[in-house]
């Protein structure tokens, strides 16, 4: 099992593609909106930055046991 859970809350992305772009091994933009290509992934920095990046911060990272890793709170 993954070590890391990524999700993009579709009711907050704007699809600005800033994920895509920081992170293009993780999310793809699907009708406008982003979506990571898995939910359950190895550690990534670059998944970190994308959520971080995120200007509706519709990403959310956590790790195996639910802590939130990114954005940060």
């Amino acid at each position: 099992m993954s070590g890391w859970r990524v999700h993009v809350d579709p009711t907050r992305c704007i699809g600005s593609g800033i994920c895509a772009g920081t992170a293009p091994a993780h999310f793809v933009l699907v009708d406008g909106l982003a979506r990571p290509l898995a939910e359950r992934i190895d550690p990534a920095d670059p998944v970190l930055d994308a959520a971080e990046s995120c200007p509706m911060e519709a990403i959310i990272v956590s790790d195996r046991e639910g802590g939130r890793l990114a954005p940060e709170l």
